[in-house]
């Protein structure tokens, strides 16, 4: 199903297509580029932001969520930060502007902006259907991020960080990557937001993983309380090609993340852990689609949520199999803990299976805090507030314990004790 067209634009709309009129003159990129945008501007003009008459859209009505939208502000000021993991290479874009001044062995980086400007980004930066809305935003107005190539039989010594901070107004940023053939490493994907102005970030990020690429991949987004952050991550998958793919959402008003990815090689594994924290008044989106296209590939999504306040959260993914991919194994399962009578989750796990040898389900549970665990914990002295943040700890430690690797572990378990200690 397509966008709604012929609707009266609302506030939100009316700014992002003024804001492009105004931008269109300093954005980058030869007349491909341009040409390209100037059509994504002009479909988003006749469909608008979606509603819940959209399917992928139907538990977030962007065009009712998306109230406002900052202008872009050239005098925000902002600076990188330090790597969420000691003694990685950070590739950092602050406020908008790539900052290329730290690279690694095996690893070619190139400013995004430079792709815009020789007309070699056109081509990617057409929406994935009709209804991309974070696509067309984004190809709209992208200026700058970093193309990477990890060449072939690379590993990679520490964590890869690519950094986007921003201080309020807009950020449109992307990451082509690709992984060449037996490249081995991690990257984190990191969303940082400084400062307590409202900011609107968009960030697309399409990888590419090559015959035997054993890949670990980690999006953190710790976006401000105003914030709205509009993500997407598109994954090629090649032949024995494994990827973990971790996805901890800690921040941001108004969220929505998709993850969208194509096994296309027999023998490819994919691994997806999601841990969302929701608290305050936020609406929290991911919208998961895997497809498997040939034989004998395995997948495996297992999904946390923990929800507090008037916090609403929501979980999409859909698992597709086709026809030629018999001896799929795909398995995936969401499990929330709902800790107000005020919060909301929803739920719509799919399959869509057209082989007749495979294995595949989907669960998905919704529950409160065990209270005999309380209990047992409170009757050793235990406060009741550090008890329950001890319990919840514990139902999303054991997912991030997965990733074997103490110090990036210890990293992460301290960016969900530090929202535990504010939240819970």
């Amino acid at each position: 199903m397509n966008m709604q067209t012929g609707m009266k634009l609302s506030v939100a709309e009316t700014a992002l297509c003024e804001a492009y009129d105004h931008a269109i003159g300093e954005l980058p990129g030869d007349g491909s580029v341009l040409a390209t945008r100037d059509t994504l501007i002009s479909d988003f003009k006749d469909a608008g932001l979606p509603t819940r008459r959209v399917e992928a859209w139907h538990y977030t009505d962007l065009k009712a969520l998306l109230r406002a939208v900052p202008a872009f502000d050239p005098a925000a000021s902002a600076a990188r930060t330090s790597p969420l993991v000691e003694g990685s290479t950070v590739l950092s874009v602050v406020n908008g502007l790539a900052d290329a001044r730290a690279t690694a062995d095996g690893v070619t980086v190139r400013a995004f902006k430079d792709a815009l400007a020789d007309g070699t980004a056109a081509e990617g930066l057409a929406a994935r259907d009709g209804d991309d809305a974070i696509g067309r935003i984004n190809g709209s107005f992208v200026r700058d991020g970093f193309v990477l190539d990890v060449a072939a039989g690379t590993e990679l010594d520490a964590p890869l960080e690519i950094q986007t901070v921003q201080n309020a107004g807009q950020t449109h940023t992307r990451f082509p990557v690709t992984f060449g053939a037996g490249a081995k490493g991690t990257v984190i994907e990191r969303h940082v937001a400084v400062g307590e102005n409202a900011a609107l970030v968009t960030s697309i990020s399409d990888i590419a993983l090559g015959e035997g690429a054993n890949i670990t991949w980690i999006i953190l987004q710790t976006q401000g309380a105003a914030d709205t952050h509009l993500g997407q991550i598109r994954i090629t998958l090649g032949a024995d090609a494994q990827l973990r793919l971790y996805v901890i959402n800690a921040g941001g008003k108004l969220v929505r993340q998709e993850i969208h990815v194509v096994v296309a090689g027999e023998g490819a594994d994919l691994k997806l852990r999601g841990i969302n924290l929701l608290g305050g008044e936020t609406h929290n989106d991911v919208t998961f689609t895997v497809g498997h296209d040939v034989p004998n590939t395995t997948s495996t999504e297992v999904i946390r949520n923990v929800i507090f306040d008037r916090a609403r959260g929501v979980f999409q993914g859909q698992i597709r199999v086709a026809p030629d991919a018999q001896k799929t194994d795909a398995k995936m399962s969401c499990n929330t803990l709902l800790l107000s009578d005020e919060a909301d989750f929803s739920a719509k796990p799919e399959l869509e299976i057209f082989a007749d040898d495979v294995q595949c389900g989907h669960g998905a549970t919704v529950i409160d805090i065990d209270h005999v665990q309380l209990f047992y914990l409170m009757a050793r002295g235990i406060p009741e507030n550090k008890a329950r943040a001890m319990l919840v700890n514990a139902f999303v430690a054991e997912i991030v314990e997965e990733l074997e690797d103490e110090p990036l572990v210890e990293a992460l378990e301290g960016v969900i004790a530090a929202w535990l200690e504010k939240h819970a």
